[in-house]
């Protein structure tokens, strides 16, 4: 019987060691100016998203301590105006696994460096159609929802509400004229149409004028279902709200919103992660710390299920039909193997409350549901992940 045990013990110990592999993860933060707004009420914690990556970190370690895997996270930070690529080029001799938080420019950039032939580059931050489309590269991956699964996911509550008189306000930032488009394909794309647009170019304190301006502005749009408000710069939004000529729902950028996560996710397990998150960093988890958190939980996934710190073999099975992570929205979230997007449900909040979840019932595919958010395959010129 000793010897038995004996055996056992060596062969489990012999197991071990030859498990044992350490996974080194960068976390490259390109840091962006950001344009003054009209209000500072909510002030960008200066670790968004990489205190996502960190609970994401203590995920893999808490699994990994029982298979002999191990995980290390470094944050690169690069100084707004500063060139990334040398930033890149350093984590990239250091380790094939890089998540990347910041524009699509740099993003393609780096990924079109020879250093990162063969690696494992994770999108965070960066909601660009394009970068799914066109400019998709087989190196990337993508953990943040695409901006045309949010729109999507709220162009499903519209039908499901038959809201089909709508009207939209735009900002003039680039990123509020890319949330007006996104939109704009939504409604097409779910049979719906905009009955008028107009842009917000105030320059008035509308602190002090909003309840004199906003009536008048909002006036000729006449009578309508839902207002929907493209300012993902979060300058003018607020200020709609309650003070429109129709009292009618407030939409998109403000008021009920389509995000990738929200403190106000508590269904499916999510309240655990929520109260972990805000027990360490003393703050809600915000969209981009749960895309951070997702990516290097898939790449922990990944290294459980194969036992390898391999970046090839890494790769292959996150985009293949096994691969699964739990990431407490109530369905498995997997990646679109032809151009490395997440699927993902995509949670319909306001401040308060959860009210949906996209896809929404009745809004079928042959494949998945989830397919029915942002860009389905027939929809994406992506040529990189063809097989």
């Amino acid at each position: 019987m000793r010897l038995i045990y004996a055996m056992l013990a060596g062969w489990l110990s012999a197991s071990t060691a030859m498990a044992e592999l350490t996974l080194d993860i960068r976390y490259l933060l390109i840091e962006q100016p950001r344009p003054p707004t009209l209000s500072n009420l909510d002030p960008l914690p200066e670790s968004l998203g990489v205190d996502g990556a960190q609970v994401g970190l203590q995920d893999n370690i808490t699994t990994g301590r029982f298979l002999g895997h191990n995980y290390t996270l470094e944050l690169a930070r690069v100084a707004d105006g500063d060139d990334p690529i040398a930033a890149a080029q350093q984590a990239l001799s250091e380790t094939a696994f890089v998540l990347i938080d910041g524009p699509a420019e740099a993003l393609t950039a780096i990924a079109d460096l020879p250093q990162a032939n063969g690696a494992i580059l994770l999108n965070v931050a960066a909601p660009d159609a394009a970068l799914r489309s066109d400019d998709c590269r087989a190196n990337v991956l993508h953990t943040v929802s695409s901006m045309a699964m949010r729109t999507d996911a709220l162009a499903q509550f519209f039908v499901t509400k038959r809201w089909d008189d709508l009207v939209m306000i735009a900002g003039t930032h680039a990123d509020d004229v890319a949330y007006a488009n996104a939109m704009q394909r939504s409604l097409q794309k779910f049979g719906l149409e905009l009955g008028a647009q107009k842009t917000w170019a105030f320059d008035a304190d509308m602190r002090r004028n909003a309840a004199q301006e906003v009536p008048l502005f909002t006036q000729e749009f006449g009578d309508y279902d839902a207002l929907i408000v493209a300012d993902e710069l979060g300058d003018f939004g607020r200020y709609i709200l309650y003070n429109t000529w129709q009292a009618r729902p407030i939409v998109g950028s403000e008021g009920l919103a389509a995000a990738t996560w929200a403190p106000v996710v508590e269904q499916w397990g999510a309240v655990q992660l929520q109260n972990r998150f805000t027990d360490e960093f003393g703050r809600d988890m915000a969209p981009k710390d749960y895309a951070a958190w997702a990516a290097v939980r898939a790449l922990g996934e990944a290294v459980t299920r194969t036992n390898s710190a391999d970046a090839a073999t890494l790769r292959s099975y996150m985009l293949s039909d096994q691969f699964e992570l739990a990431g407490f929205k109530g369905r498995p979230l997997t990646f679109r193997a032809w151009n490395g997007q997440l699927r993902q449900p995509i949670p319909l909040v306001h401040p308060r409350a959860l009210v949906a979840q996209a896809p929404l019932e009745g809004f079928l595919h042959q494949r998945t549901e989830l397919d029915t958010l942002g860009l389905d395959e027939p929809e994406s010129n992506c040529t990189e992940f063809a097989q």
